[in-house]
């Protein structure tokens, strides 16, 4: 089982600079590789405190020169949002810079407030993200190569910097699209997926709906190449009160997630979204039932249920959300290094070996 840091770089107010919001993404990155993490992940966003990152590529490129071991991965670069071209030599760029520790999540988007301002449209994306796919096959082999589809032609190319890992870097693919999630398993790429804050019935449906995928397919989810991911909330603490801080940041970052897909931004200043309660909003008691958080055990326990039920290879822990603060932040970075990670691969290699 590896794990993994989700870098969302949050901001929820004006008590935190853009600044001071990005160095310390960074500092979790780092802290992250001495916990013994095995990759850390960085979000794509645009235009609002959403999140801070505007380039994972960018940000890995960055990364890769503070840290040593650790493997660095875009979760995701949208892809309709980016110029082809460039986009695939940024990729060979940050393999390079990373000494090969670059893993490639991708995705169509979701946010037409984002598509908006690169004069676009969301209603397209999934058809230019498919175009984006072909280019990406073809276009990180490191030869001449062209292409001519409906959204997206290019004469012939060839993309000066190789990645350093052969015959291409890792890819993940994100998305609620049955058809994209099919076309991932296909090409044997690793699926990044969530159940949001929700709990074991939602894991539960969500494998359901993977294996149906999969059937549809006619392939079985176990047998596939790619491996999954799971991108999940989670707290180890004694501190209820500390806890119950991170589940009000964790369903904050919801509720601006489900602002900007839903299309209902507010802001008083054009910057600063307020933030708006969901249709079904949980409150805290629900999201510390549904979500890992907790004393050690208690989180190794709901842990280890949910791999039961999903079987995923990879977790990626939310970590700081919100107006979380860094020094508790990376603490519970620390302590998932030295607690939470040991005791859950101990539980599964013994499952294994029994």
């Amino acid at each position: 089982m590896k794990f993994g840091v989700f870098i969302l770089a949050q901001r929820r107010s004006y008590k935190q600079s853009s600044a001071e919001v990005i160095h310390n993404a960074m500092e979790q990155t780092v802290t992250a590789e001495a916990a013994g993490f095995n990759t850390a992940w960085f979000a794509e966003h645009h235009f609002n405190k959403y999140s801070l990152t505007p380039s994972p590529l960018m940000a890995v490129a960055h990364a890769a020169g503070r840290t040593r071991t650790i493997r660095l991965g875009t979760a995701v670069c949208i892809l309709p949002l980016y110029q082809p071209a460039r986009f695939l030599a940024e990729v060979g760029f940050a393999d390079t810079v990373s000494d090969g520790r670059l893993e490639l999540g991708v995705g169509s988007g979701y946010q037409q407030f984002e598509f908006e301002r690169f004069g676009t449209t969301v209603d397209d994306s999934w058809h230019v993200y498919n175009e984006f796919l072909d280019v990406i096959d073809i276009g990180l082999q490191g030869k001449n190569f062209e292409y001519q589809g409906k959204y997206i032609q290019m004469m012939p190319t060839s993309i000066a910097v190789d990645t350093v890992q052969k015959p291409g870097v890792p890819m993940w693919v994100t998305s609620n699209n049955p058809k994209t999630l099919q076309r991932a398993m296909r090409d044997g790429h690793n699926l990044f997926v969530t159940a949001l804050l929700k709990g074991n019935e939602a894991i539960r449906d969500l494998r359901l709906k993977l294996e149906g995928i999969a059937q549809d397919d006619g392939q079985t989810l176990d047998d596939m190449t790619g491996k999954i991911g799971f991108l999940r909330c989670g707290y180890v603490s004694d501190n209820k009160a500390e806890i119950d801080h991170y589940l009000d940041c964790a369903r904050y970052q919801r509720r601006i997630s489900e602002s900007l897909k839903q299309r209902r931004q507010l802001t008083d200043d054009g910057y600063m979204m307020k933030e708006v309660p969901m249709t079904v909003d949980p409150d805290i008691e629900e999201l510390r039932a549904a979500l890992p958080v907790g004393c050690v055990n208690e989180v190794v326990d709901k842990l280890l249920a949910e791999i039961e039920i999903l079987k995923p290879r990879h977790i990626a822990l939310q970590t700081q959300l919100g107006d979380f603060d860094q020094t508790t932040m990376l603490r519970q970075i620390e302590r998932w290094g030295e607690r939470i990670i040991p005791e859950v691969r101990k539980a599964l290699g013994a499952k294994a070996a029994a």
